[in-house]
């Protein structure tokens, strides 16, 4: 069975709504791959700073984050969730992908350029965002990030299931924004 890693950025867990769009288009992707899975609140996540980019041009990095890496590399498909927080993704989830941006691992070099490493044909990004702004507004930088990150470890096709505006509606039209966009990911399990 092809592998399946979900990245899970979501960081108020049961209470996200990101979340609540995400379990069930993941479990419906169950049925198709086998799924590793990494919950950011639960992970020690070191941050990318002097002393760890020193370490790791010496050619000391934490075998434990090479694996993450690897496990990047070598999955199938990605599954991103995580809110739109402050314009973009949560720290948490910058942090893991500067982990696993590891050359030699994930991308690669001809002494021109960098060019991915990556086995992905595709990547998913369910995300949630309490003000009123589309995907690919200039206002949301998070789609952006991931398909400029999709471009340097080598993914294929970015997928984007979204709901908006939920921080100003009612209790109702939260669920119902949900729902759609829970159908709107089902579909794209189909084709994913």
């Amino acid at each position: 069975m092809k592998k399946l890693l979900y990245i899970d950025g979501c960081i108020r867990d049961e209470l996200s709504r990101t979340k609540k769009i995400a379990t069930p288009i993941i479990n419906a992707l169950k049925e198709k791959y086998d799924v590793e899975t990494f919950v950011l609140n639960d992970m020690n996540l070191s941050v990318v700073q002097k002393e760890l980019i020193t370490k790791r041009n010496n050619g000391e990095i934490d075998k434990e984050v090479i694996s993450w890496a690897e496990m990047v590399r070598d999955a199938d498909r990605i599954v991103i969730s995580a809110p739109f927080w402050d314009m973009s993704i949560p720290a948490a989830l910058k942090n893991f992908i500067e982990l696993c941006s590891i050359f030699d691992v994930t991308f690669k070099s001809n002494d021109k350029t960098c060019y991915g490493n990556c086995k992905a044909e595709k990547m998913l990004f369910i995300t949630t965002r309490g003000m009123d702004i589309d995907t690919g507004s200039n206002l949301e930088q998070a789609t952006p990030y991931l398909k400029a990150l999709s471009w340097l470890w080598g993914i294929g096709d970015l997928f984007v299931v979204s709901a908006q505006n939920m921080d100003y509606v009612s209790e109702q039209e939260i669920e119902n924004k949900i729902n759609i966009a829970i159908a709107d990911g089902l579909k794209i399990v189909k084709e994913f």
